[in-house]
């Protein structure tokens, strides 16, 4: 059986005839029955060798397509991830500033409510009825009863 193996053994392929083989795979990918004969003839080698020729370089194009894809969705992964570690960077660091603002918000809070009770009454700030004593501001009121410069009066004169 071993010189049965020796007989059949297929023959490697020239350079020549990798070309010539390259350039047919390039053309059409796919081989049909009358091609494979004719280059089985052109080539000298059986016609099963040209077949078993295609559906290996077949093989190697959709591997190597393959590896190409999973690079390019590493490569997005990749991208994706590290967009999504900005982000949660991004919420850690408003959430903080939120805590601060609302910190900052209870302390205020807190502080007018004190106030408001060393004064006595709320209704201090929030009266409508606030009266102010007009001698300190009697300097700004004009003959209307405004505060501010009436037309015509130069401030800087």
């Amino acid at each position: 059986m071993d010189s049965f193996r020796s007989q059949t053994r297929k023959k490697r392929l020239t350079p020549n005839q990798l070309m010539l083989l390259e350039t047919n795979f390039n053309f059409d990918s796919k081989l049909d029955p009358g091609r494979k004969s004719q280059l089985a003839l052109q080539l000298g080698v059986p016609p099963r060798q040209v077949a078993t020729w295609y559906q290996n370089r077949r093989a190697r194009d959709k591997n190597q397509s393959l590896e190409i894809d999973h690079k390019i969705l590493q490569l997005r992964l990749e991208n994706i991830l590290s967009h999504n570690a900005k982000l949660q960077e991004e919420v850690a660091r408003l959430k903080d500033e939120l805590n601060k603002v609302q910190e900052m918000l209870q302390t205020f809070n807190s502080s007018i409510s004190s106030s408001s009770d060393e004064v006595g009454s709320t209704n201090l700030i929030h009266s409508s009825k606030n009266h102010l004593d007009m001698e300190p501001y009697a300097s700004f009121i004009r003959d209307a009863g405004q505060f501010g410069p009436i037309e015509g009066d130069d401030l800087f004169a």
